[in-house]
């Protein structure tokens, strides 16, 4: 189990500094390997879900939920918390698997994802699960929803950071523009949105079905900050949240661009589209978690017991 550290203050915003965080990049990949094998054992057990950008964005998700965003899983609601809004709805394994793994329900609830006797909906419902800030699901929404609230905390002099998780598919929504131009009008510059760009949407190629290209040249003539990494690789993901902070206030939103695969550290997802909305099933979950280095078994005993 990687070791939890605390810290006074948050480094960015001088805030009082709630919950636990990984501090070394040992103890963030570890994170990181439990969510993939949390995301794999909890749409064998629904039998349905998104696999694809779940286990793509699984690296720099866990980095801004371990390691940069200020939150208090004992109490999701505090004041003076971040927000973090997904607009990318559907990607709701790791965004549960991170809630879970950070402490906001215990592991256990992952095995009732998509279960009427569970609290885990297909697409994260604030009034059902602790640490979601707001229902998502409908592409191009969530993004305005985090432009309010950045909007809001600056109207209340408040210094939290406000971020949205986006696809590269969503791009194409006329609605993401809207916001960009918004939040840039407003000097939103406590918003970043953070951007998997897997290059795969539920169609197939994002080129193919509406070419978003060049999609950081776009975000720097709507006036934003902008930051492009690989989304695996630890010290350009850790860079790339430095560099966030550095433009806390620099009077623009700022995006960071993470270059990810589709299906990350599952070799036969990596890069298919056809994985964006279908879970392992039979054979498949037995070799995705053999990658994973565990077995169904042993991962489910793991969540039930709620340690490891």
């Amino acid at each position: 189990m990687p070791t939890l550290t605390t810290a006074a203050t948050h480094p960015i915003t001088g805030v009082a500094r709630r919950g636990l965080y990984l501090d070394s990049v040992d103890d963030l990949k570890h994170m990181a390997l439990r969510v993939r094998r949390d995301i794999i054992t909890l749409l064998a057990e629904a039998g349905s879900g998104h696999s694809g950008g779940p286990l793509s964005i699984t690296d720099f998700g866990t980095a801004l939920y371990f390691h940069e965003a200020n939150l208090d899983p004992e109490n999701p609601a505090w004041p003076d918390r971040d927000f973090i809004v997904w607009s990318v709805g559907h990607c709701t394994p790791v965004h549960y698997a991170l809630l879970a793994e950070k402490g906001f329900f215990p592991r256990r609830d992952l095995l009732k994802f998509r279960k009427f006797d569970g609290h885990l909906q297909g697409h994260p419902h604030r009034l059902d699960t602790p640490g979601v800030e707001v229902s998502t699901g409908s592409l191009g929404q969530g993004i305005s929803a985090a432009c309010g609230i950045a909007y809001g905390s600056k109207m209340d002099r408040h210094p939290r950071r406000v971020w949205s998780f986006n696809g590269d598919g969503e791009q194409q929504e006329g609605s993401v523009w809207e916001a960009a131009m918004f939040a840039a009008h407003y000097r939103l510059d406590n918003l970043i949105q953070v951007l998997d760009y897997n290059e795969k949407q539920i169609d197939g190629d994002v080129a193919d079905v509406m070419n978003i290209a060049p999609l950081d040249q776009k975000y720097k003539a709507f006036n934003w900050n902008v930051i492009s990494c690989d989304g695996h690789d630890w010290g350009e993901i850790l860079q790339a949240y430095a560099e966030a902070g550095k433009l806390y206030r620099s009077g623009r939103p700022t995006v960071i661009i993470f270059h990810t695969v589709m299906g990350k550290g599952v070799s036969f997802m990596e890069g298919k589209a056809e994985w964006h909305g279908k879970p392992p099933k039979g054979e498949e979950v037995v070799i995705a978690l053999k990658e994973l280095g565990t077995t169904e078994a042993d991962w489910r005993a793991d969540l039930m017991s709620g340690e490891g």
